[in-house]
C-alpha cells in the first residue's frame, strides 16, 4: 500500500508538472470532492456498521476514551512545537497535526480548503507517521509499555497498524487500539477545519 501510495503521488505530480490535465482541472477538483465524501461515507458505515466494538466500549466505561484524546492533545502539542521550530504559521501546523496519520483524508481536506501545500504536506508528514508508526510500535511495546505502543498510530490503529499493534501487544491492546483509532479517525474530519481556521 505505502509503495501504491508514493507511485500515485510521484505519478500526479508528473503529470501535474507536464501540465497533461490543465484543461481538465475544474472536473479533477470535482472528483476529489466527491471522492473525500465518498470516503467519509464508507468510514461512516465501518464504525457504524461494527456493532461488536461499541458493544465492548461501553462494557470498557468511560476510561477509555482517555487513550484517544490523550494521542489527539500529544499530536497536536507535538504539530504545534514542530510548527514553531519550523516557522509555520500555529494554524498550519495543527491542522497538519490534526489529521492523526490519515494522511489521504486530511491532505484532500487542505487541498480542499484552498492551500494545496498545505494539503501536500499534511499527506507527507501523516504518510510518514504511518510508516515510522509500524517501526516504533514494536520498540515502544518492549520498552515503554503496550499502551503507550498505541499512540504511533494515531488514526491508523483502526486498520494498517492494527496488526502489529496485535503482534506485539496482544488481542486486549488491540481493541484498545481500534477504539482509539476509530475516535481519532472521527475527530479528522472535524478538527482539520477546525485547526486551520484558527485566528483566519
Amino acid at each position: 500500500m505505502m509503495v501504491l501510495i508514493v507511485c500515485a503521488l510521484c505519478l500526479g505530480t508528473l503529470v501535474g508538472r507536464l501540465g497533461w490535465l490543465n484543461d481538465y482541472l475544474p472536473l479533477v477538483d470535482n472528483l476529489s470532492t466527491g471522492l473525500l465524501c465518498a470516503l467519509l461515507f464508507v468510514v461512516g458505515v465501518g464504525l457504524g456498521n461494527n456493532k461488536a466494538i461499541w458493544r465492548k466500549l461501553l462494557r470498557l466505561g468511560w476510561r477509555v476514551a482517555m487513550i484517544p484524546l490523550a494521542v489527539a492533545a500529544g499530536s497536536l502539542l507535538g504539530a504545534l512545537l514542530s510548527g514553531f521550530f519550523l516557522q509555520m504559521p500555529f494554524q498550519d501546523s495543527l491542522s497538519v497535526g490534526a489529521g492523526f496519520g490519515w494522511y489521504s483524508l486530511s491532505g484532500l481536506m487542505l487541498k480542499e480548503l484552498g492551500n494545496v501545500q498545505l494539503g501536500a504536506i499534511a499527506l507527507l508528514a501523516n504518510c510518514f507517521r504511518e510508516i515510522v508508526a509500524m517501526l516504533l510500535i514494536p520498540l515502544i511495546a518492549k520498552y515503554l509499555g503496550k499502551i503507550t505502543a498505541i499512540a504511533p498510530g494515531g488514526a491508523t490503529c483502526m486498520d494498517t497498524t492494527m496488526p502489529v499493534i496485535s503482534k506485539c501487544c496482544g488481542e486486549s491492546t488491540a481493541l484498545l487500539g481500534f477504539i482509539s483509532g476509530s475516535v481519532l479517525t472521527a475527530l479528522v474530519p472535524i478538527l482539520v477545519p477546525i485547526m486551520y481556521s484558527l485566528g483566519r
